[in-house]
């Protein structure tokens, strides 16, 4: 499949990009050749093929999201330099200023 120059202007008008008339030729030729190979694909004879979506056989492990005590939750809230009703107090993260939240 031989791609032509408007095509190829196409394409970039889509993509965005500016090409000059050197560039426009050398990727005329280069997606050619890229569409050229992939269009062999079709010479295969797939009829007989299952459709696969995972080839490796892992599955994921999932564990229950179960929510524990901390034994050392009374420590931890003791350690922090700020500290609001039994919450831990930080810098704002989505803030132009200083406050903590």
């Amino acid at each position: 499949m031989s791609l032509s120059i408007e095509e190829v202007r196409k394409i970039a008008k889509m993509a965005r990009i500016h090409l000059t008339p050197e560039e426009e030729i050398r990727h005329a030729q280069t997606m050619s050749s890229v569409l050229d190979f992939i269009n062999i694909l079709n010479e295969l004879d797939v009829e007989d093929v299952e459709p696969t979506a995972q080839v490796t056989g892992l599955e994921d492990v999932l564990r229950e999201d179960v929510v524990r005590d901390c034994a050392y939750k009374k420590e931890l809230i003791a350690q922090m330099p700020s500290i609001n009703i039994n919450q831990l107090k930080v810098p704002a993260v989505f803030s132009d200023s200083e406050d903590v939240i």
